[in-house]
């Protein structure tokens, strides 16, 4: 019998969606402080057989959650004892920012989905720093080699920085926060940053990948950081193709599909037109992503074949769909939204059906 989705509906559904975050990631930093995770270790952690090769590096499971869930880098210990096998902080901005006003996150519980416009919030790179660098020592320290959860970090554009100088500022974030990364993500797709979005064209692209990729190997010359860039599902398709060729031509490590939609038609919402109205603009995560992240997946897929890693997501909530998205052509898959619904036993539910899974098919 599962207990958390009682619990939600007691405790979590009538509380503001944001202050349920942050004590959602107060009482998961409290199980790993108080060491309840250490204690159930052996259900939590993923199974030696679903280790993982992508991008040059090793993952003890290829699911792993999703940048949104910890900005700050605060609780990437915490992740990490529940059983993911890659936490990705932020977004991070060069600047530190307050985001958008309150209230900025929403739920749509019928749809098991979230609209958020939270704008990039976050302590800035100068803060987040030292704490990725903290919590990768930390984590070398408590794991095996070849079993740690890596680390990816997220950056994008400081709400207040013009897009003409939107390259020097991710390359501030980028001498910051690499060395202390796993893997770096270049976020060009939040709807939440007025104008982010017009860097996905291969123009404006281009010179911003091929400056974050120089300024990582600068400033990390004795390890590759792999370099991704995180794609919204609202391109067309021959942008996405577009995309992918420019990755195949940058010798990208991977592509990250994908972000939040800003659609709210056609994708079966349950939840009342008035209630969807009422909240407005924002990113849509969740459940009704599922059909266009599965689309853009096998369009990549079908264009770069196995060249360029693919991390999937968007609408993952069980085993199955993280199954169903690595038979489709992804190497990595993360989740966020179903965390919220699914409790902080939903990385050893994943890892431990994906292992029923396997077996079951071997």
């Amino acid at each position: 019998m599962r207990l958390y989705p009682t619990f939600f509906k007691l405790f979590f559904a009538s509380m503001d969606p944001e202050k349920a975050h942050h004590i959602g990631l107060w009482g998961i930093q409290t199980l790993k402080n108080t060491g309840i995770t250490r204690a159930l270790k052996h259900y939590l952690q993923p199974h030696p057989d679903l280790q993982t090769t992508a991008m040059g590096l090793t993952f003890p499971s290829p699911f792993g959650i999703a940048a949104g869930f910890d900005k700050g880098g605060k609780a990437i210990p915490a992740l990490a004892a529940l059983g993911f096998g890659h936490i990705e902080i932020g977004t991070v901005t060069a600047q530190a920012q307050p985001g958008n006003p309150q209230p900025r996150l929403f739920r749509l519980i019928e749809d098991k989905a979230v609209i958020n416009r939270m704008g990039f919030n976050n302590d800035g790179a100068a803060a987040v720093g030292p704490r990725v660098a903290a919590a990768r020592a930390d984590l070398e320290t408590e794991y095996p080699a070849q079993t740690r959860p890596l680390i990816g970090v997220n950056i994008g554009k400081t709400k207040t920085v013009e897009l003409d100088n939107a390259i020097d500022d991710y390359l501030i974030s980028t001498r910051t926060l690499a060395p202390q990364a796993d893997y770096l993500a270049v976020n060009v797709s939040s709807p939440n940053t007025p104008g982010l979005r017009s860097l996905q064209s291969i123009e404006a692209l281009r010179p911003l990948l091929q400056s974050v990729r120089e300024e990582a190997d600068r400033v990390s010359p004795h390890r590759h950081i792999p370099l991704t860039v995180k794609i919204a599902p609202d391109l067309a398709d021959e942008d996405i193709i577009a995309v992918a060729q420019l990755a195949e031509e940058l010798q990208l490590d991977g592509i990250i599909a994908t972000n939040t939609t800003i659609a709210r038609d056609g994708l079966g919402l349950r939840s009342p037109k008035t209630k969807i109205t009422t909240i407005g603009a924002g990113g849509l995560s969740g459940e009704p992503l599922k059909t266009r992240s599965l689309e853009v997946l096998r369009l990549l897929k079908q264009e770069l074949g196995d060249t360029i890693t693919i991390i999937s997501v968007g609408g993952v909530t069980t085993a199955r769909d993280v199954q169903d998205r690595l038979n489709a052509g992804a190497d990595l898959v993360q989740g966020y939204t179903a965390f919220l619904y699914e409790g902080p036993l939903w990385a050893a539910h994943i890892n431990r059906g994906l292992l029923k899974l396997r077996r079951k098919n071997s």
